[in-house]
Order: C-alpha cells, then sequence, then structure tokens
C-alpha cells in the first residue's frame, strides 16, 4: 500500500505523538505502507512549519530535521507537471494528481479533499488508520 500524507498530516504528526497522524507515521516508520512525497509537498510542508503559531511548538531545528529526515526515508515522486483542476481549493490539486500518479491513497484533514473522496481515493487520518489496523489484522 502507497500513502500520500497531506501536509496538514504530517503537521499535525509532529504536533500530537498520540492522534491518528502520529500513529500512520508510526507505522510507516515500521514498514506497514510506502509514504510517498514530492518536492511540492515537502516545501508546502516546509513552509506550515515555518509559521509563527507554529514555530511556538515545534523549533526550527525540529522542523528542518524532519523535512530532511522525510525526503531521504519516503519515495520522492516527481511533481506532477499542469494537473489537472479537480478541488474546490486549486493548491489541493497538486496532491491529488500526485496520489494518482503513484498509485497513493491520499489521507487528508481537508474537507476540501475529503468532498471528493467518492472520485478519489482519499481518506481521512482515522480511516487511513483504520484500513492499516484491518490489514495488519490487530
Amino acid at each position: 500500500m502507497r500513502a500520500v500524507l497531506d501536509p496538514n498530516v504530517l503537521v499535525s504528526a509532529l504536533l500530537s505523538r498520540s492522534g491518528a497522524p502520529a500513529q500512520i507515521v508510526a507505522r510507516w516508520l515500521r514498514g506497514e505502507f510506502e509514504l510517498v512525497l514530492s518536492e511540492l509537498l515537502l516545501a508546502e510542508l516546509g513552509r506550515a512549519l515555518a509559521y509563527p503559531k507554529l514555530r511556538a511548538r515545534i523549533s526550527e531545528a525540529h522542523a528542518v530535521e524532519f523535512v530532511t529526515f522525510l525526503r531521504r526515508a519516503a519515495v520522492l515522486a516527481p511533481d506532477p507537471s499542469d494537473p489537472p483542476p479537480r478541488s474546490p481549493d486549486p493548491g489541493d490539486d497538486y496532491l491529488l494528481a500526485l496520489a494518482e500518479g503513484e498509485s497513493a491513497v491520499l489521507v487528508s484533514g481537508d474537507q476540501h479533499l475529503l468532498g471528493l473522496a467518492d472520485r478519489f481515493p482519499v481518506r481521512t487520518p482515522r480511516a487511513f488508520l483504520d484500513e492499516l489496523r484491518a490489514a495488519f489484522s490487530e
């Protein structure tokens, strides 16, 4: 199984070690699925981690270390070029194209993306975690 984690899911994994996003990252580290990223996704994550509200909770050093680790440990796919418009938020179109191009599930808490779950494999973090648990018979 392959998954693209929305940058907000990755941020949430850093903010709460007990939530579904952190559990998903832990399962990736155990090899239960392949994490697929792209440079655009990593750049968006880096920008989000630099927001003052987040910087108060996640140090710059920890943010840089996390992004660097992801770049080295995950599958780094090419950025989609000219993704077709699909989401009400055009900034999310590259995530859909990345997941589609890499035959991956897109994991997001973004309502714009979740509203497309009838047409694309988009899951909430909790739903994806439940899928992983079922696949590994917990």
